[in-house]
């Protein structure tokens, strides 16, 4: 004879047993029509992403900005003009149907050297930010780890550096660099990028050094430590995907920075020259004609003032979706 209680357990075990089943069949449905996959766990990115599709100024910072990278990747697309096409007979022309942007000074076409200056600039700006972001994000990640001397020493440094004005800086490093006939266009190039990283990652290594310094206190990291993990694997499996947002926000908004910055440097005389021409070269070139050809300002500036502008947009975007006090 069965046992009353038994049977009356028995069937609330069963029913509660196909809630579960119809509950997960229910959950894994409703992942499928949100375009998740089904058991697969949520992360910050992931967060992050579904976020900012649905942020206005990450949209149009993000259009402005892919339309930029394909007329800096594919120039031919937008014109079929020579930049450097020299013809002294169109010298200072206004705008028209036979040169959008006008002439500048040399007869060149303002239109074309725009849209080629566009991967000189994106390439100045994307360079420094990731060599920057490198080298702050090694050094600032190891000093928070690691503590004590280390991070006495790694500080000092970064102290030395930033402490350093930066233009003076800068234009300290491109001389001595000039003076030793650096030419050419990628060589050029490179030597902005790198004073502009040299002078600016202690910005990047301070916040990987504080964002390590609260992430080694968490429990995963001592559980990790706890375990036996080699301090390889825990800053690089750990520390390392935990410490990134904030640098990433930093880096979206210092590319834009370092555009600018770039344009000052090529107009103070001591950034990018042929046959590197970027925007800042090209104002550099209009500056004594603006009252006479004011063409020649306004479109590589309005360039450089809408792409600064978006990188500036598309930072504050990430950062208030990375920080969830924000949402």
């Amino acid at each position: 004879m069965t046992d009353p209680s038994a049977a009356v357990a028995g069937a609330t075990a069963t029913q509660d047993a196909q809630s579960y089943v119809v509950g997960a069949e229910h959950a894994a449905d409703s992942a499928q029509h949100a375009g998740a996959k089904p058991g697969k766990p949520r992360s910050l990115a992931s967060d992050a992403w579904r976020d900012l599709r649905r942020r206005p100024l990450f949209i149009v910072a993000g259009s402005v900005i892919l339309l930029l990278v394909v007329v800096a990747v594919f120039p031919g697309l937008f014109t079929s003009a020579d930049p450097d096409l020299k013809d002294l007979a169109h010298t200072r022309e206004k705008p028209s149907g036979q040169a959008w942007f006008g002439y500048d000074l040399q007869g060149r076409d303002v239109y074309a050297r725009v849209v080629y200056g566009t991967r000189w600039s994106l390439l100045v700006g994307i360079g420094a930010a990731v060599l920057t972001v490198l080298i702050g994000s090694v050094l600032g990640i190891l000093a928070g780890y690691a503590g004590g001397w280390v991070d006495n020493l790694l500080s000092r440094i970064g102290e030395v550096f930033f402490a350093l004005p930066f233009v003076l800086g800068a234009i300290v490093i491109l001389t001595i660099f000039r003076n030793a006939g650096v030419s050419g266009a990628v060589p050029i190039v490179g030597v902005v990028v790198l004073s502009l990283a040299v002078l600016s990652w202690p910005v990047a290594m301070r916040i990987m050094r504080s964002a390590a310094i609260s992430a080694k206190q968490q429990d995963y990291v001592k559980a990790a430590r706890a375990l036996g993990a080699r301090p390889s694997r825990i800053l690089y499996r750990h520390l390392l995907p935990n410490c990134l947002a904030p640098v990433l926000v930093y880096a979206t908004i210092a590319l834009g920075a370092f555009i600018g910055a770039e344009a000052t440097l090529s107009f103070l005389g001591i950034g990018l020259r042929d046959p590197a021409v970027s925007w800042g070269v090209m104002i550099a070139d209009s500056r004594n004609f603006v009252r006479v050809a004011p063409h020649m300002l306004l479109f590589p500036a309005s360039f450089l003032t809408v792409t600064v502008l978006a990188f500036v947009m598309l930072g504050d975007a990430v950062r208030e979706a990375l920080d969830p006090k924000l949402r």
